[in-house]
């Protein structure tokens, strides 16, 4: 527990947001894995950039090989590398930018935690469901994982061996059953932004 500490106040967010002619906000996409989340944050974060809107994602392959190298996969790990995510989004967020973060999160009292920490700092935080089918996400499986835990290689493997519980109201829900495009789930998103003026 870090002690000797003392918050040194900055420029306000309004100030920030005024200076930078935008906003922040976090992005927050959870499902299964194989769902589709990091491909769909992809497009959204080219889409945002494209029109000049700052944004950044945050997923496992930047965030597991440094910031959380150090965590397993074990619930405990699990919760702290949401707990350190949710923190460096806000982060971002507070700097006014558009925080794109894509992990599994199977667990709904870490992202909900999330949510409150964000709507502490007055920040904007939308959670969407990619929802897929586990049989749909067995068959895509770029990784071969699904395989690995069915045959018992990796343990508390979401899904499997280990549960995810999936959102309940989401701000957004995206079902990827297959006839759902990249482009048109990146659109979803991007007008529910614009309808809440977040972009």
């Amino acid at each position: 527990m870090a002690t000797n500490i003392t918050w040194h106040d900055n420029l306000s967010h309004e100030e920030r947001a005024a200076l930078r002619k935008q906003g922040g906000a976090t992005i927050w996409f959870t499902g299964l894995s194989a769902s589709g989340k990091s491909t769909i944050a992809c497009a959204l974060e080219q889409a945002l950039l494209q029109r000049g809107i700052n944004s950044y994602r945050l997923d496992g392959d930047n965030v597991r090989f440094g910031l959380n190298k150090d965590l397993g996969f074990s619930e405990a790990d699990r919760n702290e590398n949401i707990r350190r995510i949710a923190e460096v989004s806000k982060l971002f967020a507070d700097s006014c930018t558009i925080a794109l973060t894509s992990f599994i999160s199977p667990y709904k009292k870490d992202r909900d935690s999330a949510r409150v920490l964000h709507e502490q700092g007055g920040l904007p935080f939308v959670e969407v469901y990619v929802d897929v089918p586990i049989d749909v996400a067995e068959t895509r499986d770029p990784k071969g994982l699904y395989k690995k835990a069915r045959e018992g290689i990796i343990k508390e493997f979401t899904g499997i061996s280990a549960p995810y519980e999936a959102p309940e109201k989401p701000e957004i829900h995206l079902k990827n059953y297959g006839d759902l495009t990249v482009e048109q789930a990146a659109q979803q998103v991007i007008e529910y932004l614009e309808s809440k003026k977040y972009i």
